[in-house]
């Protein structure tokens, strides 16, 4: 069995850190952990003993290093063709694909006005925040309850069984839950499924145990104003 280690950052704010991490977990894959705290003064020289991008997470493998959390999927997807994939028909997994990708290339907005803060429960009011954001929210909203409307015959998830698709916007529904963003009931059933599950459960109760405070995402500072990297 390969002896995979994980990098990973703050768990309270390393959103694509909780997707890898998440994705190893669920897939019943091993691995031993690094964690880096973020935008320490030591920060950028301890992420670049592991990756030239400078951002976690990385996984490493046996001199081999895989930095970006879809990378990271189809790495150990190739080597473990049991761990979490799409869904199995060719029209729900092009369906899956297709909103993952939107995930991983876009929402900006609300990557920067709701960045994520697992151990915070801080309202945000629909009059502080861009029409961009607000829009991008509609969007979520409309991704989950038109999956959950096609596929809820199959199961809690996306497309009813726990799938990549699930585990790309599971930090967006732990960030809603942060900010207290109003969605459609069809839209909560999603956001419920990803708080009750263990895994998740596990790696909020680790973040609201680390020490480390980030100010200018407690405070609310825009990514643009901040050395935060959209995430």
């Amino acid at each position: 069995m390969p002896a995979y280690r994980l990098v990973i950052g703050n768990r309270n704010y390393s959103s694509w850190s909780l997707r890898a991490w998440l994705f190893l977990r669920e897939s019943s894959i091993p691995f031993t952990e690094t964690r880096v705290p973020m935008f320490t003064p030591t920060w950028v020289d301890q992420v670049a003993q592991y990756t030239p991008a400078g951002r976690v997470p990385v996984l490493l493998d046996d001199g081999v290093a895989v930095w970006d959390s879809t990378a990271i999927f189809q790495y150990i997807r190739e080597r473990h063709p049991g761990a979490v994939g799409w869904p199995t028909s060719a029209e729900a997994r092009a369906h899956a694909q297709s909103i993952s990708g939107e995930m991983h290339s876009g929402f900006l907005s609300i990557r920067d006005e709701l960045p994520q803060n697992i151990r915070a429960r801080r309202r945000r009011d629909r009059t502080e925040l861009s029409d961009s954001c607000l829009k991008q929210i509609r969007r979520v909203d409309e991704i989950w309850s038109d999956c959950r409307s096609r596929y809820r015959s199959g199961g809690d998830w996306l497309f009813g069984e726990f799938s990549l698709a699930d585990i790309m916007y599971a930090p967006v529904a732990l960030r809603f839950l942060t900010y207290d963003i109003a969605i459609g009931q069809s839209a909560k059933e999603f956001q419920r499924a990803v708080s009750e599950r263990a895994t998740v459960r596990e790696w909020v109760a680790a973040a609201t145990e680390e020490p480390e405070a980030i100010s200018f995402i407690d405070d609310f500072v825009p990514a643009s104003k901040s050395p935060l990297t959209l995430g």
